[in-house]
Parts: C-alpha cells; sequence; structure tokens
C-alpha cells in the first residue's frame, strides 16, 4: 500500500515476516509448524494480499499465471482447476489448511496471502495433493487495532467490485473483523455476466495470555455465465476466425452456488515449546449449473454438434483436526515435532441430466456455427433449417454419497546440528466410502475402505545460514472414487488408490534486501493399479511419470524496486498397459516463464510491468489437438492522491495478444482476454 499511513503495525509486522523467512504470522498455514521457508524441503510460492492489489489479481488463475511449475485448465467454465507439474486437479484446495473441495471459482476478498506448495503433499493434507495444493490464508480479527479499508473497482468490459475490511477493538480481549464484497463479473464474450457476494465476520478472543480462539462465518452466493470456449479445426489448432462466437444457450449456460462455512480455530500454548492448534469447520453447499458446449466440428462444412447437461451437488461436510507442536531436545540434537489428527466426514447429493433433442431423441444436435448460434431457451434452427427444441429430461447420473475419513500424522524435524536438518513423517489414512447408485435401472450401494500410509522424508543442508540445499521424498494417493468421490462403479470399488510419489532435489538462496532465489529438480512418478485385460482375475500396475525442473527469484532489487520471476520445465510421457507411448500427458506445457516488477518511481508515483509465456502443449491425450504458445503482457501504475487514497490502473493483455490460455477438450479451448483495463480505489477510512 506504499505511503498509506492508515497502515498498521500489525500489517507491517505481518509483511517482516512473510517477506522474510516464515510462511504466515497465523498458525493455520501450510506447514503447521513455525519452520522458516529455507528449511522447508519443498518447492512453493506465496502471493500476500498486497501483491494481489498491485497486480490487479481477482481470482486464482491469475495467480496461476505468474507461478512456475502450474497452469490454469478451463474446468468446464464452472470452477477453479489447476494443473500442478502435470496432474489435474478440481479439489487439492485448502483455506486455512482445511479441505475445500467443492467446485467452485474461489475468492480473494479475504484473503491474506496464497500458499502453493507443489509435489505430493499426503502428510500434512490427507488425499489428493498428488501435484501439489493450494491453501488460502483467511485475514483474522486484530487485538488492540481499528481500522477501515477499502477497494472498489472498474474495468472495461464494465464489470467491477467493492470490497470493505473493517477491524475493531471490542474489549481489552476481543476483537471484531468484517470483510465483504460484491463482484459484478463481465467479459469479451457474448452473454457473458454474473454477480459474486461474499460476507466474512470473524471474532478473536484472548481467553487467557496463552490461549486464543477465532471464529468465523462466510457467506457465499455466486452466479455467472458458463463459457466452454470454442472447438480446434482441422489443424487440431482452435479455429481463430470463431474466437467470437459463444458455443452456448445464452439462458441455460450458468452456474449458482450459495454456502454457508463456519470455521473455529483455538490455539493453546501449553508450556514454552508445546503448542496445540485445533479447528472445525462445517461447510454446507448448495450448486447447480447448465450449459452447453462443442462437442464436434467439421470446419469444411462449418457445422458444430452442441451436446451439454445439468448438474447440481448438494454437500455438507464436518472438519475436525487438531495438532500439537512441541520443541525440544534430546542431547545436542533439536527436534520440532508435529503430531495430529484430522476427522472428515461428508454427506454429498449429485444428479445429471442430459437434453433431449426432439429432433434426434438424442442429447447432440448439429447448429451452423455463426454469431450468434441459433440455440437460445432450448429452442433453435439445426443445421438441416428445422426447428428443434431440447428439454433436460434424460437422467444421466443419480448418486449419494456418505464419506468418512480418519488420519492421524507425525513428523519430527530434527536439527542434527547447526547445519544439517533430517525430516521425517508419515501419515495413516482410513478413507471409508459409501454411494448409493439412486439411478431407476442400478438402485445399489456400493462401498469401499482404504488405509494407506504416506511417508515424507527430507534432508536439509546450510553450508550457510542464508543458504540451504535439500532433498525429499514424498507420497500421496488418489482413492478410485475420484476428487469429488462420487463413482465407484465397474471395477472401481475392487481397485487400490493410485499412489504418487515425488523426489526432489533444490537450492534456497536468501540475499541482502528480502531478495531468495529458489531452483528445483524433481520426479513425479504415479502407479495406477487396473483389471489386466488378459485375466481379469489380476492386476497390471500402469507407471508413469513427469519430471522437470523450477526456477524462482523473489524480493527486493533495492528498497524501491522488486521482482518475481518463475521459469518452469516439465517433460512427461503417456503410459499404457502396453507401455510407453510417446504421447505426452495433456495440459503439460514443456517451458512456462513468468516475471513481474515493480519500481517506486517517487513517494507517491509507482509502475509495475510483467510478462507470462506458456509453452505449445496438449489438449487432449490422443495429442491431435493443440493450444498454441502465447505470450501476454500486463501492466499497472498508481499514484498516492492523499496518506489514505490510492488510484491505481492495471492491464491485461496490454499488446492485445488472441490466445487460448487452456481448455477441457478437443473442442473446448478458452478465448484469452483481449486488452482490457481496470481502474481500482485504494482506501482508508
Amino acid at each position: 500500500m506504499g505511503n498509506l499511513t492508515a497502515i498498521s503495525s500489525a500489517d507491517a509486522m505481518e509483511r517482516l515476516v512473510v517477506h522474510g523467512q516464515y510462511l504466515s504470522i497465523n498458525e493455520s498455514n501450510s506447514i503447521k509448524t513455525p519452520t522458516p521457508i529455507i528449511d522447508v524441503p519443498q518447492s512453493l510460492s506465496i502471493i500476500t494480499a498486497e501483491q494481489m492489489i498491485e497486480r490487479g489479481i481477482t481470482s486464482i488463475g491469475e495467480i496461476i499465471d505468474y507461478t512456475p511449475g502450474v497452469n490454469t485448465t478451463q474446468g468446464e467454465g464452472h470452477r477453479d482447476a489447476v494443473v500442478f507439474r502435470g496432474v489435474r486437479s478440481t479439489a487439492d484446495f485448502y483455506i486455512d489448511g482445511n479441505r475445500d473441495d467443492v467446485q467452485y471459482y474461489r475468492a480473494l476478498y479475504n484473503i491474506e496471502q496464497v500458499e502453493i506448495l507443489r509435489g505430493p503433499n499426503a502428510l500434512l493434507f490427507g488425499r489428493g495433493g498428488t501435484g501439489g495444493i493450494l491453501n488460502r490464508v483467511t485475514k483474522k480479527a486484530r487485538i488492540g487495532d481499528h481500522f477501515i479499508d477499502y477497494k472498489t473497482s472498474l474495468n472495461s468490459f464494465a464489470g467491477g467490485s467493492v470490497e470493505i475490511d473493517t477491524n475493531f477493538t471490542a474489549s481489552d480481549n476481543a476483537a471484531v473483523r468484517i470483510n465483504a464484497m460484491y463482484e459484478h463479473v463481465q467479459n469479451h464474450r457474448d452473454f457473458y455476466d454474473g454477480d459474486r457476494y461474499g460476507f466474512n465476520p470473524t471474532v478473536r478472543w484472548e481467553l487467557s495470555p496463552q490461549t486464543t480462539f477465532d471464529l468465523s462465518y462466510e457467506y457465499i452466493n455466486h452466479e455467472r455465465f458458463i463459457d466452454r470456449g470454442i472447438p480446434t479445426g482441422e489443424d487440431g489448432r482452435p479455429v481463430e476466425a470463431l474466437k467470437d462466437v459463444v458455443f452456448a444457450d445464452p439462458e441455460n449456460n450458468y452456474h449458482e452456488l450459495e454456502a454457508h462455512v463456519l470455521r473455529a480455530a483455538l490455539t493453546h500454548q501449553f508450556t514454552d515449546h508445546i503448542k496445540g492448534n485445533f479447528s472445525a469447520q462445517y461447510g454446507d453447499y448448495d450448486k447447480v449449473y447448465a450449459n452447453f458446449y462443442a462437442s464436434d466440428y467439421d470446419q469444411s462444412t462449418n457445422i458444430v454438434e452442441l451436446d451439454g447437461y445439468i448438474d447440481s451437488t448438494v454437500r455438507d461436510s464436518l472438519i475436525l483436526s487438531g495438532n500439537l507442536v512441541a520443541e525440544f531436545e534430546t542431547g545436542n540434537i533439536g527436534h520440532t515435532l508435529i503430531m495430529g489428527t484430522e476427522f472428515i466426514q461428508t454427506d454429498s447429493d449429485q444428479n445429471r441430466f442430459n437434453p433431449v433433442f426432439d429432433s434426434t431423441m438424442d442429447d447432440t444436435e448439429l447448429f451452423v456455427a455463426q454469431r450468434p448460434l441459433s440455440l437460445r431457451g432450448l429452442a433453435g434452427t439445426n443445421a438441416s433449417g428445422n426447428r428443434v427444441t431440447a428439454a433436460f429430461s434424460d437422467l444421466n447420473d443419480d448418486t449419494r454419497v456418505d464419506l468418512d475419513v480418519f488420519s492421524f500424522y507425525l513428523q519430527d524435524e530434527i536439527a542434527l546440528s547447526d547445519k544439517l536438518d533430517l525430516v521425517l513423517g508419515a501419515r495413516f489414512d482410513q478413507f471409508d466410502i459409501s454411494v448409493f447408485n439412486a439411478m431407476p435401472d442400478v438402485l445399489e450401494t456400493r462401498s469401499r475402505t482404504d488405509q494407506e500410509i504416506s511417508p515424507r522424508a527430507g534432508l536439509v543442508y546450510k553450508p550457510q545460514e542464508n543458504i540451504s540445499l535439500y532433498a525429499s521424498y514424498s507420497e500421496s494417493f488418489l482413492p478410485r472414487s475420484g476428487e469429488q468421490y462420487t463413482d465407484i462403479n465397474g471395477n472401481n470399488d475392487k481397485l487400490d488408490p493410485d499412489t504418487y510419489s515425488n523426489q526432489e532435489i533444490g537450492l534456497k538462496w536468501d540475499f541482502a534486501h528480502g531478495l531468495s532465489f529458489t531452483a528445483a529438480i524433481f520426479e513425479n512418478q504415479q502407479s495406477s493399479p487396473q483389471v489386466a485385460d488378459n485375466d481379469p482375475a489380476t492386476l497390471d500396475v500402469i507407471d508413469s511419470e513427469i519430471s522437470g525442473f523450477e526456477l524462482q527469484l523473489n524480493g527486493q532489487l533495492t528498497r524501491d524496486w522488486s521482482i518475481s520471476a518463475n521459469y518452469s520445465y516439465l517433460d512427461g510421457e503417456i503410459v499404457t498397459r502396453t507401455g510407453p507411448t510417446g504421447r505426452t500427458p495433456s495440459e503439460l506445457p514443456e517451458n512456462t516463464f513468468s516475471i513481474w516488477t515493480s519500481y517506486k518511481l517517487t513517494d507517491l508515483f509507482g509502475v509495475g510491468i510483467g510478462a507470462t509465456y506458456q509453452d505449445e502443449s496438449f489438449i487432449n491425450s490422443s495429442n491431435t489437438a493443440v493450444l498454441p504458445s502465447y505470450t501476454r503482457v500486463d501492466a499497472s501504475a498508481y499514484y498516492d492522491l492523499s496518506d489514505n487514497l490510492r488510484v491505481q490502473l492495471n492491464i491485461e493483455n496490454l499488446f492485445d495478444e488472441v490466445y487460448f490460455p487452456n481448455a477441457h477438450s478437443t473442442h473446448q479451448a478458452t478465448v484469452g482476454a483481449p486488452m482490457n483495463a481496470m481502474l481500482t480505489l485504494v482506501g482508508k477510512l
């Protein structure tokens, strides 16, 4: 926030900690122990609320654009979705260390910082986390502080937002903080709009000098248009001539979510060297999304095939977790021991209806690819010139899921000497799932129990206090019911989980002035049991791997000049039961690069410029459809009108590049936004 004098001393302390060695001043962070970043044997990235404001970041996807080793995927236009080191995920999201796996777009209005850990992370997070995890750390009430911050933005697409962040001290040992937001969503695509509301009051009590209790409630209400992008042509690339065509029904491509989330956290300092952290989270989610999309395209005739569905999810989830962190010595050897447990109980009902066109009595129909497409309100004119109607009347899926997960983990960070640390740990997970398939022609209940142990080991050598060399090994697993645990049909109730392992070596170097450099080389391996073709009573285990390296440079070059530069290289090959195929996994760009640098020209005025590059990648596993490489340039400038008010301009895609950042399948490539500007006022009352 530059020279805004309204920034409190508590803010300054948090920034010092973040830009120094620690992940967060909060206890609910990804590492869960007070471990300096330089001593963590793992590649990770952090972006703070201040950096998000400076760069004009309003979504998870925009953070991913400037993070090494990860890239975005379309998520069918209704959810955050990230490819962590070549592994696509819609569920490896966390908030204050608790699982946040419902599929939706996550807001940032109440977030202090976002932490991205790469590589399998089962020890601290359990199932999933196979390529990495993303954790949001929320803003907490601050005792002894009073402020009212606000931010309001308007962009060149006529979208805009208003956010407020206010904190007041209720007594000597209690404080209340309220974060709220409203956003009107617009972009460059026809019919695209939406509204999002968020309301998050939090309370903090110091029950005693040793005990702190945080209570939080969040209301989420979000609706927006779903855009599944454009098809690829005969050359396998997105058809640029169709970049302005929306392949959808304007009245039946939508996403709606309403959620209520209650979080509580208790921290108690038992002794000078033993601390306990205990948390509870309950979430109630009601979501529906409907969409039509291009499922095939004939470029020679300009005829597109449309398919679609309407999908609903009603889910409630209770998460109880706790850990003890103890620091002690045995002889001359120091220990930071964390011992924790977690219990998750989830009920999830979901169903899906496919459309039925009266012309085909099927879920697909052919239309001329034109702007606008001839489908609106489930009616239109097909490619043959005939009037057609559709109805979401074909029940495709109806499942009721009960899930119980119990976990226990133990990890010891062992200081063998002043220069050598050893990290050893393991986690036990019991995953019990029961799925009732309520399809009229099925009506069966299937269940499965998986018990998995996920180890982790790391070695950190520090030739100097500001330099560390590390090597690590970790494992994770994903049950056959998948990220959203909705399906154990077929052989899925008989097969063991997919398992993932990661081997990584790296270097971390903290320079003066808060500048840090990280390099990591890694290899991720996936083992997937499959029923053997020649003998259904036996299994084939298919092993495949993705390897690569990452470079990060972050921090201050001078007092007024900051930089964040990232590069990653990824390489992988699809392996089937017959062996290596020579094909590359989908959504695996070989090279990605990003840089953001900002400079404070005067005490009142500063500028920033950034660029993100993504190499060519394949949309599908058959490698017949391609996302072209692209480079996008972004820029920003700010001016402090007073001590308490800043005006800021952010420009995305400065040179108006036509690009396609991600996709979901062969004929659903996202059209990147043209040059657009956002004007923001950031202030304090």
